[in-house]
């Protein structure tokens, strides 16, 4: 039997979802500083970039339902 597209979405969803945040708990790591050695601008560069990221996935999630054209 054919996986629903609900279906699909909601497997792939939580299994990328769990990985994204997987990844940020890893990049965490990175905080400790007697491993390592960073600079406020690198912090802020870091996530700046994050942000925009989440930011831009966002609003593909809530442009995807475009309204069809009528005059």
């Amino acid at each position: 039997m054919k996986e629903s597209k609900r279906d699909a979405f909601k497997r792939l969803a939580q299994q990328r979802t769990i990985a994204v945040l997987e990844r940020l708990r890893i990049l965490g790591n990175c905080a400790n500083t007697q491993l390592y050695e960073y600079t406020d601008e690198e912090v802020n560069k870091m996530f700046s970039a994050i942000r925009a990221e989440l930011r831009a996935t966002e609003t593909k999630f809530k442009n995807s339902k475009r309204p069809e054209f009528e005059l």
